[in-house]
């Protein structure tokens, strides 16, 4: 009777242990790509908002993708919709080029960039990842380009993020950048304070804090191992 009992058990948990680690494995896979949804607020600096941070906020949004080089590098590429917005009479300014400039202006613009991410440890979940974990901080910088105001220029992203893997294939995050623009046109006027532009002087840029949600996508290939 024993043997049976023993028997009976083996056949009726093997089954179970069998797609318990099954799942263990689904949550250990690394994915190469992900896509996702972003939006959030926005604001412009230029010649009508020279140091006010989060102000005239506007609101932007777009998609996003990832492709993950590794636990702790990834290439993001987003294309996004905003807008640049403004008053010339804000904080009293004076122009000398235009000295009866009253002007305000809200401007759409649309952005497609490539930013390189480099996280602070290493990203993800599951047994393989010991080491790794769910919440990391990361810094970015890249290269992208501005439709605004009927012209294209280019601009240059810098910022900062914080990521989060909620679940095996989902992701949500919060992510910071200002985004300099090689461009004085943006906000509509060009150089009103007689200023000699440079390679980043003198030039419009706009902040976008973006909140999103995103999918692994494309699993990597991994040895299978016979534990």
């Amino acid at each position: 009777m024993v043997r049976l009992y023993t028997i009976i058990v083996v056949l009726f948990v093997l089954p179970f242990g069998r797609w318990g680690g099954s799942m263990l494995k689904a949550q250990e896979l690394e994915y190469a790509l992900e896509l996702g949804a972003m939006a959030g607020p926005s604001f412009y600096m230029g010649d009508a908002n020279l140091n006010g941070f989060y102000k005239n906020i506007t609101m932007a949004g777009g998609s996003m993708g990832r492709y993950n080089i590794n636990p702790r590098m990834a290439l993001k590429f987003d294309i996004g919709y905003g807008s640049v917005k403004g008053n010339g009479l804000d904080g009293k300014n004076k122009y000398p080029n235009h000295p009866e400039i009253k002007w305000d202006f809200n401007n759409s613009l649309v952005d497609v960039g490539c930013q390189y991410e480099l996280s602070f440890w290493g990203y993800g979940m599951g047994k393989s990842y010991k080491g790794h974990r769910r919440l990391t901080p990361y810094i970015q910088a890249g290269m992208g380009f501005t439709y605004c105001n009927k012209a294209l220029t280019m601009n240059i992203p810098l910022g900062i993020g914080v990521k989060y893997k909620f679940r095996p294939r989902w992701n949500v995050g919060i992510d910071w950048s200002m985004r300099f623009s090689m461009s004085d046109k943006l906000d509509g006027i060009e150089d009103p304070y007689r200023i000699q532009s440079g390679f980043l002087k003198n030039k419009d840029s706009y902040s976008w804090t973006m909140f999103y949600i995103s999918y692994d996508l494309c699993p990597k290939y991994r040895k299978c191992n016979n534990d």
